[in-house]
């Protein structure tokens, strides 16, 4: 019995809705798998980020490839477009809807289907969370490298999709380097295996191409990952000072010598502070800044690695270099690094966390603009970040609630962006472009190379109905339709 027909025979065909797609979407995925109320709708019409909610269709929960080929084929029907959707915790609007697309979410899609030690790769669903396949993995002796701040909710299909990164992904590589291959359903409905588990595919890298791609060129369904050997030997620092260039300048010393741990992450004392009041990491209250080093490898390497670190941190004016004593001390520090963000919530209602990246040679410099920056639109700042590799993640704090409050934000964000770009920086390191760093694309990419990027999105989505309006700005993309933002309220599109 084909899907049609299974579906059918299970659940029957739903009562009328009102509206052709959504029948046509029960018929295809059966009732239960297919939400139009308003409690959906609103809880899709937005992401983790700060802006504004979009308007969201139908929301469907397919559970295998062959529905979401059947999704495909009924948004094409019916001309709508599609939004693919993890754990909505994404920060830059990515997953936003515009234009009350058909919204599949992914989440039903967890399976872990198979794990190869012998070749270290894991076939995964997009929707398998990412300590999940860690915790997996543990009992092989191995873990899934890429570590995002959020990895306890955030979905492998999303890791993908916004080419993530975490604190691990210094030595390791961001998501890029751990996907081998991604089955894709493309927006035509046709499936296509991007990559390979050779060394070297044939052809062009289209599954680099994907990855990174937040959505534009098709839906993830399966994905090989490439699992990682758990080291032999690690060893966690904790270094503070009584400056944020030291921490900086040391990161930076670090790396120039030939050293690449792990992780090295830096906090300021603000949110220093309130980590500790939070889960009580022992974190120095009265430092200005801390910095969060791990090394791994084989023991007597990771012994002078650490040795290393100790030294180009007291030269740079270390006022204490503490090495976790035991893996429990080592687990507490990283909780308080990996819940830094939730830990802001005692001192301010909302938060915009930016991400750029800027040149390890200019991180104090552009660190000093942030903290004048924040200061001048009145905006508390907090400053954590990837500091090996750049990564800039300023949380801007405020309450929205107060008249004004989240227009100052915005303009110091901006400010923030363009001072990143300014110093030789990028725009994104891991939330990527969504709709929050659209308007400065043009700021970082020519014409031409705007020209480029949008005919590779056509060379996979020649009608632009995979996640519409997001990443190209407007007047560089296939999806310019000024509608897709103007959806009235109670209209499906």
């Amino acid at each position: 019995m084909n899907l049609l027909g299974k579906a059918k025979d299970l659940l029957g065909r739903a009562s009328a809705s009102n509206d052709p797609l959504v029948d046509d979407l029960v018929d295809a995925l059966g009732s239960d798998a297919v939400k139009v109320d308003a409690a959906h709708r609103a809880l899709y019409a937005h992401d983790a980020s700060v802006f504004d909610a979009g308007f969201a269709g139908p929301t469907c929960y397919p559970e295998t490839t062959e529905q979401v080929v059947a999704i495909m084929a009924v948004a094409e029907k019916h001309g709508r477009a599609v939004v693919p959707r993890g754990a909505g915790t994404g920060l830059a609007g990515g997953a936003i809807p515009l234009g009350a697309p058909v919204i599949v979410a992914l989440t039903k899609m967890n399976q872990i289907h198979d794990v190869d030690t012998v070749n270290r790769v894991a076939w995964v669903g997009p929707g398998v969370v990412n300590l999940d396949l860690t915790n997996h993995l543990r009992p092989f002796g191995f873990h899934f490298a890429p570590d995002p701040s959020s990895q306890q909710v955030c979905t492998i299909g999303g890791n993908v999709a916004n080419n993530s990164g975490g604190p691990h992904c210094l030595a390791y590589g961001v998501t890029d380097a751990h996907v081998a291959a991604v089955e894709v359903v493309l927006i035509d409905g046709s499936v296509a295996m991007l990559g390979g588990l050779e060394d070297e595919p044939d052809g062009l890298d289209l599954r680099g191409a994907f990855v990174g791609s937040e959505g534009t060129l098709g839906i993830a369904t399966k994905v090989a990952v490439r699992i990682t050997k758990n080291p032999p030997a690690v060893t966690t620092l904790l270094l503070s000072f009584d400056s944020v260039a030291d921490a900086a300048n040391t990161v930076s010393e670090v790396i120039a010598a030939g050293v690449v741990p792990a992780a090295m992450e830096v906090m300021d004392q603000r949110i220093t502070v309130a980590v500790e009041n939070y889960v009580g990491a022992g974190y120095p209250r009265d430092a200005a800044a801390v910095l969060l080093a791990e090394v791994e490898g084989l023991e007597a390497g990771v012994a002078l690695d650490a040795k290393k670190i100790s030294e180009i941190g007291r030269a740079n004016n270390a006022t204490q270099v503490r090495v976790a004593a035991t893996d429990e001390e080592r687990a507490l520090l990283w909780k308080g690094r990996k819940t830094a963000f939730g830990a802001i919530a005692q001192i301010a209602p909302d938060y915009y966390l930016h991400d750029t990246v800027v040149p390890r040679a200019k991180l104090a410099a552009v660190l000093e603009q942030v903290y004048e920056i924040a200061d001048r639109h009145d905006v508390i700042v907090m400053n954590v970040f990837h500091a090996g590799d750049g990564n800039l993640h300023p949380l801007l704090l405020f309450d929205r609630t107060v008249e004004g409050t989240l227009e100052r934000v915005h303009a110091a964000g901006a400010e923030i962006v363009r001072a990143s770009l300014d110093a030789g920086g990028v725009l994104s390191g891991e939330h990527g472009v969504g709709v929050e760093k659209q308007p400065y694309m043009a700021e970082m990419f020519t014409d031409a190379d705007l020209d480029h990027q949008n005919r590779l999105r056509q060379s996979f989505d020649p009608v632009c109905r995979a996640n519409p309006g997001k990443v190209l700005p407007m007047g560089h993309s296939c999806a310019d339709i000024q509608s897709l933002r103007q959806t009235p309220p109670g209209v499906w599109g």
